[in-house]
């Protein structure tokens, strides 16, 4: 079908939640200040004293009320995930999914369920930057017809550990280490690669972490994935084994870690400032939703126990099964009241989705409950606006901190006489949720399975998909990490367990961090999963930033007919001078510069294109375009040089070749300008 149009009837109304949440906004903009209890403030400067020196008076009430709110105002931050941030959109159901779920919202193609998505940092505090290499939440509370399903995954499908009992020793592990409290946001310490090295499980995980796919451009280019394997179960009970996916529109893109390390510098918000200025200038962030799917009669088919949380489901062997689309179309009103109060639960589901007995998933399904009461003051959490269902809810839950609602009537209990036993359950037929009958025997015991011990053979597997830039960057990045150990103990360890995975790359490393050469072998696997690759992506130009370097006396049809064409592209231009204000074609032309060179970064670009010209200080402008340039060609990104621009790229260590594009003697400049753009790194350069 088509997928970008539907004129259907939407089960789901895609303004409820907008529509519950109004009541709830307050604009103080022209209002009179009052306390919490409505009582007009006169003075809201000074206390209230015993005289004009004297002490303040226990009485002022309004500054009691002032001082013990701003002394509350901070709530716990999460213990995992705390630098995180958010908008609210709308998914659309591309076609029917009946065959496989009875979910309402997976039913009738068009149908629109309105949705709220998180996305953020596993390690770091909430004031940590979004650059550093970690593992990124991809958290979707869908806010459907039968109630809220939350689908709280990660940009990478597997994870460190298969058991959830382990996690809370991963966590302390990759967290600052307790003694110092450090290194902040980062994996790149002792007790991490002690952990790695002791708990060989994490192989394929760690791969993952040290590939590009631990540093995304933006949260915009980067997949999710519910990382677990779930269960859809139809209408006739039948069930199928599931992963969910979520694929960018704008592919799968990545920054190079010296880029990253200092975007964390330039703009600690880069990846949040990215998603906020996206969606307030209508370039809404889109992904199509997908699912693997396994017949539970090909439950032992495979080389992998599907319900181990550390094994993918390669594409080439499942193919992804894309059904709807996902728009984050809005921004938040409030990032303490939405973003931050939020609680997402996988055990939040709706009818037709189901678990398994994945051992990861199983923990998962018991402490994201479990924190939200330390965090959101108790039971109640669920009575937070951002968190409330759009359809009714009735049960005989009472009390607790903050309770908001007021139930009436004298029962709360079942069953009950009095109210002729209501709140009253409801059957499978009336959509009452009914767990999955799935047999289940055996002994009580503390075990693993022996379909759950192969660590290395998916690590290997990732290992061969990845393309040569690619695996270099892997390399570079063991290399950085297990450099930072300082025990050599551990560093050797770590070396003598990668070389499983690969003995050259093992060597490598092991020559980079000082140890001696690892003795085993690599585990015999061939097989690749070209899906893995980021090669493989979608290259567009659309929303890429590029910077446009200019002064005075620029060719001004030139720049002009360039920016046209850039901007019918998508591509967001921002122009960068020596300062604030116009600067002056040669033949009239004003441009205003909207960014300077102390205002802006080369890294926070996607690409460069050079205009160049004059200025006051002529000298100052050119070592700063020279800057700008060296480091955009340092990073593999595409310059595209105006004629009067050709003069800086000679006093650049620029190189002519891949991506550089020149508008001298070029009649179709602006055209493969944005061909460079949307290739956004050319890894086959010479650097110097």
């Amino acid at each position: 079908m088509d997928k970008s149009s539907s004129n259907h009837k939407h089960v789901v109304d895609e303004n409820s939640k907008d529509k519950q949440l109004e009541q709830f906004r307050v604009n103080n903009a022209g209002t009179k200040m009052t306390t919490n209890q409505a009582l007009k403030v006169s003075n809201d400067e000074e206390s209230l004293k015993a005289g004009i020196r004297g002490p303040t008076l226990m009485e002022d009430f309004h500054f009691r009320e002032k001082i013990t709110h701003f002394d509350h105002e901070r709530i716990p931050e999460r213990v995992v995930h705390a630098r995180g941030y958010a908008a609210h959109g709308v998914f659309e159901l591309y076609e029917s999914m009946k065959e496989f779920t009875k979910a309402k919202f997976l039913q009738e193609p068009g149908t629109k369920t309105p949705v709220f998505t998180r996305f953020s940092n596993v390690v770091g505090s909430k004031g940590s930057a979004d650059t550093v290499r970690d593992v990124r939440g991809f958290a979707v509370k869908f806010y459907t017809e039968e109630g809220n399903y939350d689908l709280v995954g990660n940009n990478i499908p597997v994870f460190f550990i298969q058991d959830g009992i382990k996690f809370p020793d991963l966590v302390h592990a990759i967290q600052p280490e307790p003694h110092n409290e450090m290194p902040q946001a980062a994996s790149a310490h002792d007790t991490f690669w002690d952990f790695v090295a002791n708990n060989q499980e994490s192989a394929h995980m760690v791969m993952w972490l040290m590939s590009d796919r631990a540093i995304p451009t933006r949260w915009r280019m980067m997949e999710g994935f519910g990382v677990h394997t779930f269960r859809f179960v139809n209408e006739e009970g039948k069930a199928r084994f599931v992963k969910f996916h979520w694929k960018p529109l704008l592919g799968v893109h990545s920054l190079v870690w010296d880029e990253a390390q200092k975007i964390s510098g330039k703009d600690p918000d880069f990846q949040r400032r990215d998603l906020w200025e996206s969606i307030e200038h209508g370039n809404f962030a889109e992904y199509e939703f997908g699912v693997q799917m396994i017949d539970e009669k090909d439950e032992f088919m495979f080389d992998f126990d599907v319900l181990d949380a550390t094994k993918l489901w390669p594409e080439e062997i499942v193919p992804v099964k894309i059904f709807g689309k996902m728009t984050l179309n809005r921004n938040v009103d409030n990032v303490f009241a939405e973003t931050e109060q939020v609680a997402f639960h996988p055990g939040n589901v709706v009818p037709g989705i189901d678990f398994t007995n994945d051992p990861l998933l199983q923990g998962r399904l018991f402490s994201y409950l479990d924190t939200q009461l330390i965090r959101l003051g108790g039971p109640n959490f669920t009575e937070i606006p951002i968190n409330r269902a759009v359809c009714p809810f009735h049960n005989n839950q009472r009390n607790g901190y903050s309770r908001q609602r007021i139930d009436v009537g004298q029962v709360s209990y079942h069953k009950n006489s009095l109210a002729d036993n209501t709140p009253s359950t409801s059957s499978a037929k009336e959509g009452g949720f009914v767990h999955y009958a799935e047999k289940v025997e055996g002994r009580i015991i503390q075990a693993r399975s022996d379909s759950f011990k192969d660590f290395f053979s998916q690590a290997r597997l990732f290992w061969n998909s990845m393309s040569p830039p690619e695996k270099q960057h892997i390399i570079d990045a063991f290399i950085f990490e297990v450099g930072k150990v300082q025990s050599r103990d551990v560093r050797q360890q770590v070396v003598d367990m990668f070389v499983y995975v690969d003995k050259a790359m093992a060597d490598m490393v092991a020559d980079g961090v000082g140890v001696k050469r690892p003795t085993g072998n690599q585990v015999n696997v061939k097989a690749s999963s070209p899906a893995l690759s980021q090669k493989n992506t979608t290259r567009v130009p659309y929303t890429l930033k590029v910077g446009v370097l200019i002064g005075n006396d620029f060719n001004g049809e030139e720049v002009k007919r360039a920016v046209k064409t850039l901007r019918k592209y998508g591509v967001t231009v921002d122009i960068v001078g020596e300062k604030l204000g116009k600067v002056r074609g040669a033949d009239g032309l004003n441009v205003i510069v909207n960014e300077t060179f102390l205002t802006m970064d080369p890294v926070l670009f996607d690409s460069l294109y050079v205009v160049g010209g004059t200025a006051e200080n002529q000298a100052k402008f050119n070592s700063n375009i020279q800057y700008f340039i060296n480091e955009s060609f340092k990073h593999y990104k595409p310059i595209g040089f105006a004629s009067t621009g050709a003069p800086f790229f000679e006093l650049s260590n620029a190189k002519v070749g891949p991506g550089i594009v020149f508008a001298t003697d070029n009649s179709d400049f602006d055209n493969d300008f944005v061909k460079a753009i949307a290739q956004q790194r050319f890894w086959d350069r010479e650097i110097y």
